[in-house]
């Protein structure tokens, strides 16, 4: 095992329904270089429950901790869960394996399932007889915080 922590949950959340906060939406590209000036206009304005949540009652935000997902998902990151969804081969999974609440990668290989984390210092780990595994829900999307306050 690495050094660190083994990415887990930390808490989580029921979506709250039915508020509605407009948010401004540019619809062009933004460039990772240098901006056009053309593209200074907002078109039109979303709703982040409507882009982000499918199914309202089974969706939940889950709170990080740990490095063992960091390559796309770091310590206190929240996730878009969707628990009515079943894993397909290489979606992020909150899972409970023995007991265990963690965060990995469902991969499906030769007909063996793997938890695999996204931190090369931490070893995937197959699914066999003697695991208890309960696949808990779908990451559907990660919120990553650049700046508090």
């Amino acid at each position: 095992m690495a050094e660190g922590e083994n990415s887990r949950v930390i808490s989580i959340e029921c979506v709250a329904a039915g508020r509605y906060i407009p948010l401004p939406v540019i619809l062009s590209d933004v460039p990772a270089g240098f901006p056009s000036p053309a593209d200074d206009y907002i078109e039109k304005n979303i709703d982040l429950n409507e882009w982000m949540i499918d199914n309202e009652i089974a969706t939940y935000i889950v709170r990080v901790s740990g490095n063992s997902m960091n390559d796309e998902i770091h310590s206190g990151d929240r996730l878009i869960v969707d628990r009515s969804l079943e894993p397909r081969n290489r979606d992020v999974v909150i899972a409970i394996l023995n007991g265990e609440m963690t965060v990995k990668r469902f991969v499906v290989r030769e007909r063996r399932i793997f938890l695999v984390a996204e931190n090369s210092h931490y070893s995937e780990v197959e699914i066999t007889g003697e695991c208890e595994l309960l696949i808990w829900g779908v990451v559907k999307h990660c919120i990553h915080t650049f700046r508090n306050g």
